[in-house]
């Protein structure tokens, strides 16, 4: 038996098999054209269900997941990720329900991404065993998924624990959700970058100025990318501290591709957190790196799948209604 699973995002469009153990049995991929039109999307998607269909173990298919960007809806099966503008209740669990490969009586589950990768960190990773967590994905964006008393909590449509889109500077730049200072604004990948060139870093001739440019200089010394990590730091601190005081976290979990950076953002994630972080019952939570890095929104897609169709108990993490 097999777990279908695509994760989209802003950067790239990934897909899996997924076995019963969490482990990826083969991988798909194409780059996400997010400034293309929905049309464009929408191939870069069965291009990817193309390849995963056609290894012999699609035929072991039991269901299939989707996490992608959000905001999603689950209830509706549609999707209207912020970084990708011509997706807007965009059908996405038809086109993937509809492709000629998908059996009959399969219906994909969608679920947000960061919602997912709670799952695989809550299931196989660095959130395993935990009764309440708070599992983040910093990169192109920033989200976030909620495990509250051992069970992942996601919400009436999917979107439960979007960390990203909490203010944190009430006079902030407008978010490209529309709303002034959000997270996201200060700390995603894409953020982070900007922030660095508008202090003047430049990149290496031939490198790409982003956020995995930024952090190598800043392992390297460059103060102006050291103080980008540092404003990232500080508004994923502040978000943080106000998610313990909510819900009495035990852990917190980041991944993604700025979290790739190690050190250079924990560190002075830890500093700032600190002085956020004050009450008895907030202070001292502890942040720690996810466990699946890349993978950890397929499995988290598969794992969500798996729970819904009933699979049996050690398969999937349980999901709240």
């Amino acid at each position: 038996m097999v777990y279908g699973a695509l994760d989209i995002g802003g950067t790239k469009i990934a897909g899996a098999l997924v076995d019963e153990d969490g482990q990826v049995v083969v991988r798909a991929q194409r780059a996400t054209p997010a400034r293309r039109p929905a049309g464009e999307l929408a191939a870069a998607v069965t291009a990817v269900q193309d390849e995963l269909a056609a290894h012999p173990a699609w035929a072991d298919l039991s269901c299939f997941g989707i996490a992608s960007a959000g905001p999603v809806d689950a209830v509706a099966g549609t999707v209207s990720p912020v970084n990708i503008p011509a997706w807007r209740g965009f059908p996405l669990v038809e086109l993937v329900r509809t492709h000629p490969a998908t059996p009959a009586g399969i219906r994909p589950v969608l679920v947000g991404d960061a919602v997912a990768m709670t799952a695989a960190e809550h299931w196989r990773g660095a959130a395993r065993g935990v009764a309440n967590a708070l599992c983040m994905v910093v990169s192109t964006g920033v989200g976030g998924g909620l495990v509250l008393d051992g069970r992942v909590h996601g919400g009436r449509t999917g979107n439960a624990g979007h960390i990203g889109h909490i203010t944190v500077d009430l006079d902030g730049p407008l978010c490209p959700c529309g709303a002034p200072g959000c997270v996201e604004t200060r700390a995603s990948g894409t953020a982070i970058a900007a922030h660095a060139r508008a202090l003047g870093w430049t990149a290496p001739p031939g490198v790409r100025p982003d956020a995995a440019a930024v952090a190598g200089a800043a392992g390297n010394g460059d103060a102006r990318a050291r103080a980008a990590f540092d404003r990232a730091a500080r508004a994923l601190a502040a978000a943080i501290a106000a998610t313990t005081a909510l819900v009495e976290l035990d852990r917190v979990v980041i991944g993604g591709g700025v979290a790739q950076a190690g050190e250079t953002l924990f560190a002075p994630l830890r500093h700032h957190l600190a002085r956020y972080a004050v009450l008895d019952f907030v202070r001292g939570v502890p942040v720690v790196p996810a466990a699946l890095a890349l993978d950890a929104g397929l499995i988290g897609a598969a794992a969500t799948a798996s729970a819904d169709r009933g699979a049996g108990a050690g398969h999937a993490p349980a999901l709240l209604p």
